[in-house]
């Protein structure tokens, strides 16, 4: 099944299952407001939402509407934890190897890991607010999946079954703030703003063969102002599934339902072409393009993105469909907020807070995010 989060005012607006070709969706009212409501009471309230998906896939839901990725908040608009791994090592490679730096051993064997703002996650079509231009705007295109209850010291294996559903990530970097940020020995945090994710999470059953043991093997499209930049397989070099990432985590404590954990950019190595190396599935963020400009060239030339810029992240099935729906996000200028603002917001919330949801309320070099690599 698929599913969604429609706006409707509230902080974790409502829950709709969405078809399998995301032309139309149904409220999961009656069932679940919300998706953390799922994922907490997942062995019961998912097979009767499997089967409003069944229904809707059939032609045979009751309050049918068409499907709108323009209104959707994240799948889960606010998480409980959100933590990016980097589990593509041609990534780290790439990004050292332009500083003239090595990769430590220990890369090879023991995932990168950091971990990200969950309270403020992007809607898929949310424009991306940034303070200044100078602050080294970027996208990063990536796979992520929502778990349900993991253990402590589950086993990589183990924390596969933890897998609940699966959806793209733009998880935005500020390249210029990241070299004083780790500099400091304590990590990236003004660095990494708000996350966006694509309008649809999946069941793996949604993805068919396209999933084999923790990796999603199909191409990450990315499009920057209307230029594909990016046709990256997300499956065949991703050094650490994400069976082995959410087990980093289940070290040394529990991960409970809701967690989003992210697979880094996602990473293809460049391939010889008479003589000399290039990379023809391009690039999941601007970081990675300037490594290999400066490892050909001696220097970077790409710039980073401007107020106005637009990025499109998206991935197809093998039959050429749209399986999660696409980011689609511009660059604008963070504005201040206004007290008068922040008040009328408030209010609407306390109002709506009241109301139905639901049919019943409707008509029916440090260019690296992983630069500690």
């Amino acid at each position: 099944m698929k599913l969604a989060t429609y706006k409707d005012g509230s902080r974790d607006g409502q829950l709709l299952v969405v078809s399998r070709d995301l032309s139309i969706a149904h409220y999961a009212t009656g069932i679940a407001n919300t998706l953390q409501q799922v994922l907490d009471d997942w062995n019961f309230l998912s097979p009767q939402l499997q089967d409003l998906s069944d229904a809707l896939n059939q032609g045979k839901a009751r309050h049918p509407f068409p499907f709108e990725a323009e209104r959707c908040m994240a799948p889960l608009p606010r998480a409980y934890q959100w933590a990016d791994g980097s589990a593509f090592i041609n990534h780290v490679e790439l990004v050292r190897r332009a500083r003239g730096a090595e990769v430590p051993a220990t890369f090879y064997t023991d995932p990168l890991m950091y971990q990200g703002g969950s309270d403020d996650f992007l809607g898929p079509c949310d424009d991306v607010p940034v303070p200044s231009e100078d602050f080294g705007i970027d996208f990063e295109a990536e796979v992520a999946v929502i778990t349900g209850d993991v253990p402590m010291g589950s086993t990589p294996t183990q924390a596969l079954e933890g897998i609940r559903l699966v959806m793209l990530a733009n998880d935005v970097s500020l390249r210029g703030l990241i070299p004083d940020e780790l500099a400091k020995g304590f990590g990236f945090f003004q660095s990494k703003p708000a996350t966006a994710f694509s309008p649809v999470a999946a069941t793996l059953d949604e993805l068919g063969s396209a999933w084999d043991q923790g990796r999603l093997h199909l191409t990450l499209q990315s499009t920057w102002n209307g230029r594909k930049v990016g046709m990256c397989d997300a499956g065949a070099d991703m050094t650490f599934h994400f069976g082995q990432l959410i087990a980093h985590i289940c070290k040394t404590r529990n991960v409970r339902a809701g967690s989003v954990v992210g697979s880094g950019t996602v990473s293809n190595p460049g391939v010889e072409i008479k003589g000399k190396m290039e990379w023809p599935k391009g690039y999941s963020c601007i970081a990675e393009k300037r490594a290999i400009e400066t490892i050909q060239d001696g220097q970077a030339s790409t710039g980073f993105m401007k107020f106005g810029d637009s990025i499109r992240i998206e991935m197809k099935d093998r039959d050429g469909r749209q399986l999660f729906g696409a980011i689609d996000q511009k660059i604008v200028a963070a504005s201040a907020p206004k007290p008068a603002r922040l008040r009328a917001e408030r209010a609407e919330r306390t109002e709506r807070a009241g109301k139905p949801v639901g049919p019943a309320a409707t008509s029916e070099a440090a260019d690296s995010p992983e630069s500690a690599e």
